[in-house]
């Protein structure tokens, strides 16, 4: 008997393929979409009505069940309240790590696995492997180096690992799209989501005050003496590296290199200042067996960026220190530091700060 697969699907294209590459491979292929929003007015945000209905309609093009799973509590808990609880804390959390910690890999999993599935799928360009001589499950890069969407996964569990499959990470972008052609998939040439599917505009701050009651409160830009330049508008209004919109006059660019929510100040310097050689991090998940002495790797701190030649050493009470061969920039608090070797990915952390 073939073994059952969910897989999520978002109404995209690589969620599409993704379905097309399993039935190729023989299992029995089903798809549901999360709801995660009850907008009505939103097309094309993720987990939308407007999703939902793409993805019937593809499901429904491919031969295969569709269903629905209602997340949105979950999502409005786990995803929206963490981000607003981060950054009123000083920090720049990203939303998509906990979305498939909490929902696409821990509430999808948790329902497939209570109706009689063998796998879920999902369309991410990433891979699943597995390492005999520790016994250990693998999470790899996608094939597409410019699509990889590893660093994004690198919170995944070994159980989790046991029952995913990504069919999508052994292609490229191209590739898939073409594949999607062929078969005649209306989503073919479908673009990719780009903005964080809760502030579609990029407006952080009206988020933060229409869905957490969050109120700006307004503080004191300073240097690194101490010195008073300016005003700012609230902390949630900024991140690590940003230069525009600070509002305050100089004789050379500045950036804000930090942010201190106990004294409500926002740090800001040249862009020299924004590099540094090390960070400490936490909520460290290991994919590999979880190392008891300093590990070689390569590691970066934020999605889009390539990683360099790093040592992480463990410490106590579970957290790492991460020493980098060449000083890196803009560390943020709150964005995930994530270590590879090779094209595994060894696990990964949360920034706590940088040193």
């Amino acid at each position: 008997m073939a073994k059952k697969v969910l897989v999520g699907m978002s109404g995209g294209v690589d969620s599409a393929a993704c379905v097309l590459l399993l039935q190729r491979q023989g299992y029995d292929v089903s798809g549901v979409t999360l709801r995660l929003h009850h907008y009505k007015d939103r097309p094309g945000t993720c987990g939308s009505a407007d999703d939902i209905e793409e993805a019937a309609r593809v499901a429904a093009q491919m031969g295969i069940s569709h269903r629905v799973l209602d997340l949105c509590d979950l999502f409005r808990r786990e995803v929206m309240g963490h981000f607003v609880s981060e950054y009123c804390a000083g920090r720049t959390p990203n939303p998509c790590l906990d979305c498939n910690r909490e929902l696409k890999f821990g509430a999808m999993l948790d329902w497939a696995l209570d109706h009689g599935f063998d796998y879920v799928s999902t369309g991410h360009y990433a891979r699943v492997g597995f390492d005999a001589a520790s016994g250990r499950h693998l999470l790899l890069r996608g094939v597409d180096a410019h699509k990889d969407q590893s660093y994004v996964l690198y919170q995944m569990t070994q159980r989790q690992l046991a029952h995913l499959l990504l069919p999508v990470g052994e292609y490229s972008k191209l590739e898939i799209r073409a594949l999607a052609a062929d078969f005649g998939l209306e989503n073919a040439q479908k673009p990719d989501s780009q903005d964080i599917c809760f502030v579609p505009d990029g407006d952080y701050v009206r988020f933060l005050r229409e869905f957490g009651g969050v109120t700006p409160e307004p503080g004191d830009f300073v240097d690194t003496n101490g010195r008073v330049l300016g005003r700012h508008r609230g902390l949630v209004a900024y991140t690590a590296g940003q230069r525009k919109g600070l509002g305050v006059s100089a004789d050379r660019p500045l950036y804000v290199l930090s942010k201190d929510a106990k004294h409500n100040t926002v740090l800001l310097g040249d862009d020299a200042e924004l590099f540094s050689s090390a960070l400490l991090a936490s909520r460290v998940n290991w994919i590999i067996t979880p190392p008891a002495e300093p590990l070689r790797v390569t590691a970066k701190t934020r999605y889009s960026q390539r990683e360099s030649a790093a040592t992480v050493t463990p410490l106590d009470g579970g957290a790492v220190r991460v020493d980098f061969d060449e000083p890196q920039r803009a560390i943020t608090a709150g964005q995930a530091v994530v270590f590879y070797r090779g094209d595994v990915v060894a696990g990964g952390a949360t920034i706590d700060k940088a040193l």
